[in-house]
């Protein structure tokens, strides 16, 4: 076999991991970035200052909020159900020594700490959860589209063939709903003086960079007769397409449709959808082509996959606008955002029964089909993951409110504290501090330049596979790679984001 075909190989012919194993990786990135928050916060306490040069900001935020995800996706993926829990104890320990460690006359009663905190009111402008969870989900992706070549990244972290829940499977659902979260149709605040049509047309000028992208890397790959998986997409599609049309085809259902109603246009196109593959022959038609024989004849015999799998992926997108307008409602206390909490807790429990009824009533979860499980399973997952986000930053408005002054990258600022907490010393954050610590934060970074960072990550992943060979490299070589290449990437980001470049201009 051609080294061609031995990496096609590598990465095809796979059934996935346990749902339970993709929800213990989940808790990862939200346990990073605590504890990342109380190592800042700590800081503080001990030096009177937040950290003040770049280097040594971009290096703990890299060590702390990338690095464990390169190592619990490879050598340690054998334990990683015990990385969560060592997490968290790690965290508990700093919280408890911040909590042990504050100013003598700050210490309060825990529980007037507690009512305080209930009340204290939050910045509105913004949900650092949603930021951090689209840079999070871009993070793992770029990660993984890397690390999937390399033998030490488990077989079951890769995308399933034709039925299966693998890591990769679930982050391009995610990529889906991270989109949705900060749409147009979502940001827009006075709908009514809009002309029905603006999101539509901005989202026709806004898409074409996706559609050169997918041109370029079609072309490309191509060209030079790159490694790829023809079942994933098809022959010429691929996912920079697939986000190109659903983008547009979602602006203009919501253009017909009352966008507060999405969730039930979602619901009724997942829904039909999933009638056609069980009722119909469209089911053998995507998975074996329109003679049986897996031919790939004609355009869209040739794309199957990709074409028929957007309205998986549209159900998806419409569903997610309908979670981005229930979370950008007004809520400016933390009270209102423990009630929220509760309430994405409760999506996520009907999400998972429904993905149980929906796995035996028709059946199992297929990222090649898009099937109405695999929606639920991606609205289920990416819920849990927003919903862990949140609760990390209540934690860290929480572990704030303790030391005055302090201050954590992304993460809510406290405009209002209680009168009680004034008279203590227990100031709220200030903004101007706030925003001048966002200027050393990675995340904060690779916001700024997302579709640049994965970008940047798809060329530097071909480069490292045309210039090695991954399949057989050791464990100590795959590690230093893909932490040179996660730190490269990371590095231009931080580079661009302190001389304030953006490089969108659409």
């Amino acid at each position: 076999m051609s080294q061609k075909q031995l990496k096609e190989a590598f990465i095809s012919n796979l059934n996935g991991t346990s749902l339970l194993e993709i929800s213990a990786g989940l808790s990862l990135p939200p346990l990073c970035l605590l504890c990342r928050g109380l190592l800042l916060i700590l800081y503080y306490l001990h030096h009177g200052k937040p950290v003040s040069s770049r280097k040594y900001s971009l290096l703990l935020d890299f060590l702390v909020l990338v690095s464990p995800l390169l190592f619990s996706c490879t050598v340690l993926s054998p334990i990683l159900f015990f990385i969560p829990v060592i997490l968290a104890a790690f965290c508990a320990g700093i919280f408890s020594k911040i909590y042990s460690q504050r100013k003598q006359e700050a210490r309060a009663p825990f529980g007037q700490v507690v009512k305080e905190f209930q009340k204290a009111c939050l910045d509105p402008e913004g949900i650092p959860a949603i930021t951090v969870f689209r840079v999070y989900v871009n993070v793992l992706t770029s990660i993984s589209i890397l690390a999937v070549d390399f033998p030490q990244y488990p077989r079951r972290y890769a995308k399933a063939e034709t039925y299966g829940t693998g890591v990769m499977d679930l982050g391009v659902g995610a990529f889906i709903f991270g989109n949705a979260l900060v749409c147009p149709e979502v940001r827009q605040k006075s709908p009514r003086t809009q002309p029905r049509f603006s999101s539509l047309a901005r989202q026709m000028f806004s898409v074409w960079p996706l559609v050169s992208l997918g041109v370029g890397r079609l072309l490309s790959v191509k060209s030079i007769e790159y490694h790829e998986h023809t079942s994933e997409y098809g022959v010429h599609w691929n996912f920079f397409f697939t986000l190109a049309l659903v983008r547009l085809a979602a602006s203009l259902l919501l253009a017909i449709f009352p966008k507060h109603k999405a969730w039930l246009v979602a619901l009724a196109l997942a829904g039909l959808y999933q009638l056609l593959l069980s009722t119909t022959s469209l089911k053998v038609f995507i998975l074996h082509g329109s003679d049986g024989r897996d031919s790939r004849l004609g355009f869209l015999d040739a794309n199957r996959e990709g074409l028929l799998s957007l309205f998986g992926y549209l159900a998806i997108y419409l569903a997610s606008v309908q979670v981005g307008l229930w979370l950008l409602q007004c809520r400016s206390s933390v009270r209102g955002w423990l009630d929220a909490l509760k309430g994405l807790a409760l999506a996520v429990v009907v999400l998972w029964v429904l993905l149980q009824l929906c796995q035996v009533c028709t059946e199992p979860v297929s990222r090649r089909l898009a099937n109405l499980p695999f929606c639920t399973w991606v609205l289920a997952h990416c819920l849990l993951l927003l919903g862990f986000f949140v609760l990390t930053d209540l934690t860290l408005v929480f572990t704030k409110l303790l030391v005055e002054g302090s201050s954590v990258p992304c993460c809510w600022k406290v405009v209002q504290p209680p009168d009680s907490r004034k008279k203590q010393g227990m100031e709220a954050v200030e903004v101007g501090r706030q925003d001048k610590l966002s200027q050393l934060c990675l995340i904060s970074a690779i916001n700024k330049n997302q579709l640049l960072f994965f970008l940047l990550a798809n060329v530097m992943t071909g480069a490292v596979n045309i210039l090695i060979d991954t399949i057989h490299s050791k464990a100590a070589f795959t590690l230093c790679i893909l932490h040179f290449y996660m730190f490269c990437n990371c590095l231009i980001m931080y580079v661009l984001h302190a001389r304030n470049i953006v490089l969108k201009f659409w």
